[in-house]
């Protein structure tokens, strides 16, 4: 049976509701460094590589990592990567309603 879109779209967003919870709790200083991360993978940049461009943009907020936490770190941001990319595509479609 398939679904409606509208019900997809909410089961996405109830889905991904402590996710968003966590991402609104950040201070501007954190989104402007989680963006940071972000274009820098979205130009196909390692995430070493974007973490340090985005720790050089803003040291205050820079993340530590070693050999056992980049991987985590590399999957968080690859998932608000998409998690942005989904959150656009709901906007734009209901924006053409």
């Amino acid at each position: 049976m398939k679904r409606g879109v509208s019900e997809l779209l909410a089961a996405y967003l109830e889905s991904t509701a402590e996710f968003s919870t966590m991402l609104e709790a950040r201070t501007p200083g954190e989104i402007a460094y989680d963006n940071e991360v972000v274009a820098g993978l979205r130009k196909g940049l390692a995430i070493t590589k974007s973490l340090e461009l985005a720790g050089e943009k803003y040291p205050n907020e820079a993340l530590q990592w070693d050999e056992n936490t980049i991987v985590e770190i590399k999957d968080h941001y690859k998932y608000l990567m998409k998690h942005e990319d989904i959150l656009f595509k709901i906007e734009s479609l209901s924006s053409k309603r």
